[in-house]
Parts: structure tokens; C-alpha cells; sequence
């Protein structure tokens, strides 16, 4: 392993204020419920690592998707009063369920919801860091997402992948993981190319890498590869590492406060 990928993941490792985001495509099933067993361990997970001392923050995906399940769609609305009404339904459950695991091992949660907008605007913002930072003094675990009921074309971020970044560089992280249902960065996409290479470094995000992880996403969610490469570009702008990293098992985030290397980092 090479020194700047070592001493990267250390960095990674000593971390005091984490985001880490999670998509619906880790998140739920096939066929769009909810992936019970997968959000309790990464409660757990997320829980543990904050008793260590780490202040933790989670950017969340699922609503649209989660509530076109309840809403018994057979497929997530592509109109926006669609998208708008099944984030409602699917933002209650997603919180409930949230609120429940964490409570089980004794932290609060907090819904924060955010637009583009809010961002935009240097009071409103000023506003959401203030509230971020007060929840965390408060040691809340902040669970953020973008406001689909309200949001329409202009004001929305269009991924939670940016938005995680957004929330990592307005809460002053240390860190940015991004939980997906591949391993990391890879020279094509592994599901459709035997031949692609994983690659456990990232120094630069160039027009080679972008071409390499322009494929779509899963039909469960609204990015992909390239959506997780810009946000890893705002963050390394603001001096914050990002790690993709395969979310089908939630106790490997253990190995990467480790300081163990998993998934790619990008520096």
C-alpha cells in the first residue's frame, strides 16, 4: 500500500465530524421496501461509532422510492407531483424508522430538510449551519435530505451525492463517506464489464475517470458513479477526503475508522 493511500485512510481514521451518505439503492429491496435489516445495522454501526467519540451526521436517500413502495406504485413517479407526493408519504416512514433504531441505543435524531434555495441564500444558510452546528453541540445525529415534497427542477440539488457533499462542507466535516452498492471507483462499470479495474486511489478526477463512471445508476435511485465524483470534487475543494464505499455491509465502515483501506478515497 502505497504511503499517500496509508496516510490517507489515517486521516480518514482520526475523522471528528463524519457525513456519511447512503442511497436508496442501498437502502431498499428490488422492489423498492425497505431494506430492514440493513438500516438496523447501520444504526448500530453509526451509534457505536459516535459513542467513540466521533460526531456523525447522515445524509439519507429513499423517500421517493420508499414511498412509492407504501403508496403501492410499481414504479418510482417520474412526474414531479408524483415524486412530490410519494417523498411525502416515504419521508414519515423513513424518519420513524430512523428515530426508532437510533433511540434504541440512546441518541436523537434530527430531520433537516434542504433545497438548493436555502443554500443560495446567504441568511438561510447561515441559518442551516447555525442549526447543524447546535444540533451537534446538542449531540443529535442529524439525518438530512433534500425537501422532494416542495423542490421542483430549479431549486433542487438533483442527488443526495451533491447534497452530501453541500452538508459536509456547511458542517465543516472532517470526512465524507459515500455508502453505494458497489465497492468504489472502478475504470468501468464492474456490473457490465468483466475487464474493470478497482481503483483504491483517486489524486485527480479527470475527463478519463468521469467517461469511465458516466454509466446510470440503479433504477431505485437518481445517480450514479459520476453524480458520487462530483460530489467528491466539492468536498476536495474544501480540503475534505471522500471514500466510496460499498454499503451492503455497514460494519465495514469499523474498517475504515480503522484506518484500514476499503473502498476508494479521493483526495
Amino acid at each position: 500500500m502505497s504511503d499517500l493511500l496509508s496516510e490517507g485512510f489515517i486521516r480518514i481514521a482520526n475523522a471528528k465530524r463524519v457525513v456519511v451518505k447512503i442511497g436508496t439503492s442501498t437502502l431498499t429491496y428490488a422492489n423498492g421496501k425497505l431494506n430492514l435489516r440493513r438500516i438496523e445495522s447501520l444504526v448500530r454501526v453509526l451509534s457505536d461509532i459516535k459513542n467513540s467519540g466521533k460526531e456523525v451526521l447522515l445524509v439519507t436517500s429513499g423517500a421517493i422510492g420508499v414511498g412509492a413502495a407504501h403508496l403501492g406504485l410499481t414504479e418510482r413517479p417520474r412526474d414531479m407531483g408524483g415524486k412530490q407526493a410519494a417523498a411525502a408519504v416515504g419521508q414519515c416512514e423513513l424518519m420513524y424508522i430512523y428515530d426508532k433504531h437510533f433511540s434504541e441505543y440512546g441518541h436523537v435524531t434530527a430531520q433537516v430538510l434542504l433545497t438548493r434555495d436555502v443554500i443560495d441564500d446567504k441568511n438561510r444558510k447561515n441559518n442551516v449551519i447555525n442549526t447543524i452546528q447546535r444540533l451537534l453541540e446538542y449531540g443529535a445525529v442529524p439525518i438530512v435530505n433534500e425537501n422532494d415534497t416542495v423542490s421542483f427542477e430549479e431549486i433542487e440539488f438533483g442527488d443526495n451525492d451533491s447534497l452530501s457533499a453541500v452538508v459536509a462542507v456547511l458542517s465543516g466535516a472532517d470526512a465524507l463517506i459515500i455508502l453505494t452498492d458497489i465497492d468504489g471507483v472502478y475504470t468501468a462499470d464492474p456490473r457490465t464489464n468483466p475487464d474493470a479495474k478497482f481503483i483504491p486511489l483517486v489524486e485527480k478526477i479527470d475527463d478519463d475517470l468521469r467517461k469511465a463512471a458516466s454509466g446510470a445508476g440503479s433504477s431505485r435511485g437518481t445517480g450514479g458513479m459520476i453524480t458520487k465524483l462530483h460530489a467528491a470534487e466539492i468536498a476536495s475543494a474544501q480540503g475534505i477526503s471522500t471514500v466510496i464505499l460499498n454499503g451492503s455491509d455497514p460494519s465495514r465502515l469499523y474498517d475504515l475508522f480503522e484506518g484500514k483501506p476499503v473502498g476508494t478515497l479521493i483526495i
